[in-house]
């Protein structure tokens, strides 16, 4: 008799919630479907009834979490929560970071003041330590801007001038940090393109070495880094540049930075005019030991250069750093050969070179190919490099002092080329186009040489571009510096 009571209680419960849905049902827009057990669930029942009826509605088995809100990804510089830094990418980030600064100093100095004649290896090393200073203030004050904040196509804005708003505010636990790598301080990220910014301008010098005015130079490289490698680094490297968003691929600076540097170089050249005695009388390197450890620097720092362009300690820096090598082994092979057939013998400068080569075109592929793919690169650029410094520099009559035009402007315009060959949408998730990377390759040159001519033609009007006769014939070691290597 009690068990039949409390069997017509909960019957009559279930009756009345159910009554209740289907009234809420006829006021609803968009009526939910009834759930029996959810109405006696959520109805109010005497707790003598709720004993008896409970275990007549099961619990649910699994708690649903309410959903959570994913922050929108950033469009612009702005302030992150600490907490999302990737501690193990900002590691890797500052040590490549000091790789290609390594490249540069004492890297490219030595590569380069081992190549030039005795009288002139302190100006060369000179212009490169007064380089590295000078767009360092530059990139810090304007260039930073103008080429990683988002604007237009053409040029960035002036929200980050001066490295305003690179903030780190303890208290709240904030940092910035650029909308290109959201998973690493914005200040290392900085720093990271501020040293290619100081070796693409530093590689130009090699163009001018034992004529330039070191005022001249300095006026020079100042107004080339904000007024060419700024812009272009925004155009291919910024999401909204103009060039990145036609698909141009540039994974680490085949445009940005050595077609760039390399096509200024021979502007350079072409409008310095050659060295006194060019063609007449032998120009012995002063030290090929000094070159070759300078393109052993290179080579070593050349793994953050095209492994830190990753801006990640994943799989695909790993292989950007494999790839890396296997293209500059196969090129320095390509240019002995070369070499070997042409002249008979192989030489330490070609090995050098030809490793250099290498390296070159490998940086705009280095994200985007395999590493099989890497040794073709590799083989075409030492034997392309090795034309460009040689049978192409005669037929150009330009005096490129240290072939800054045939292995970095060659270089880069067949790695560019062959990106958009060998492109593996597999690792990069991109596919490549030929066409597309040409008209990358033609705006820069066209961009760069123009450019490069304007500002050559100020430098004249405000301190002259090349030293006086007799301060060439002593060297500029004494005519621009007053010092001179010990004996």
């Amino acid at each position: 008799m009690q068990l039949k009571r409390h069997f017509l209680v909960a019957m009559l419960c279930v009756a009345v919630s159910w009554c209740g849905s289907v009234s809420a049902q006829a006021q609803s827009s968009e009526p939910p479907k009834p759930d029996a057990a959810a109405a006696v669930a959520s109805a109010p029942v005497p707790a003598p009834v709720a004993a008896v009826i409970a275990p007549v509605v099961p619990a649910p088995a699994v708690a649903v979490p309410a959903a959570t809100s994913t922050p929108a990804p950033l469009t612009r510089p702005g302030l992150a929560k600490q907490d999302t830094i990737n501690a193990g990418d900002t590691a890797w980030l500052m040590t490549s970071t000091a790789l290609v600064l390594l490249m540069t100093l004492p890297g490219i100095a030595l590569f380069y003041g081992g190549l030039v004649r005795r009288q002139n290896v302190l100006n060369t090393l000179a212009s490169v330590v007064a380089i590295a200073a000078l767009v360092s203030l530059l990139w810090f004050a304007v260039g930073y801007s103008v080429a990683f904040t988002p604007n237009g196509p053409w040029l960035g804005g002036d929200q980050r001038m001066w490295f305003s708003g690179l903030d780190y505010v303890k208290e709240t636990g904030m940092v910035a940090v650029s909308h290109i790598a959201p998973n690493v301080p914005e200040s290392v990220y900085a720093m990271f393109q501020l040293v290619f910014a100081i070796i693409t301008v530093a590689l130009v010098v090699g163009a001018f070495v034992e004529r330039m005015r070191f005022s001249a130079m300095l006026w020079f490289t100042g107004m080339w880094s904000l007024a060419v490698y700024a812009p272009v680094a925004h155009w291919v490297w910024e999401p909204g540049g103009w060039l990145a968003q036609l698909g141009a691929l540039d994974y680490a600076g085949g445009s940005v930075v050595h077609i760039n540097a390399g096509v200024a170089g021979l502007v350079c050249a072409y409008v310095m005019g050659p060295r006194l005695g060019y063609g007449r009388q032998p120009f012995a390197p002063y030290n090929l030991g000094l070159t070759m450890a300078g393109a052993g620097l290179l080579w070593v720092g050349w793994f953050g250069f095209n492994a830190g362009s990753a801006i990640a300690a994943d799989g695909r820096a790993g292989l950007a750093m494999a790839v890396t090598h296997i293209a500059a082994s196969a090129a320095a092979i390509s240019w002995m050969l070369g070499e070997w057939m042409v002249r008979g013998r192989p030489s330490l400068l070609g090995l050098c070179s030809g490793v250099v080569a290498g390296l070159v075109a490998i940086t705009p592929a280095a994200g985007f190919v395999t590493p099989a793919s890497a040794v073709l690169i590799g083989f075409v650029a030492g034997a392309a490099c090795y034309w460009g410094a040689t049978g192409l520099k005669r037929l150009l009559k330009a005096d490129d002092s240290l072939d800054v035009f045939g292995v970095h402007g060659i270089g880069g315009i067949v790695g560019s080329l062959m990106t958009g060959l060998l492109a593996s949408k597999t690792i990069s998730g991109v596919e490549g186009s030929v066409l597309t990377q040409a008209i990358g390759i033609a705006a820069v040159v066209a961009y760069s040489a123009i450019m490069t001519g304007v500002l050559l033609w100020l430098t004249k009007l405000i301190v002259g571009l090349r030293a006086e006769e007799q301060a060439e014939q002593t060297g500029l070691d004494i005519s621009q510096h007053r010092e001179s290597l010990s004996n």
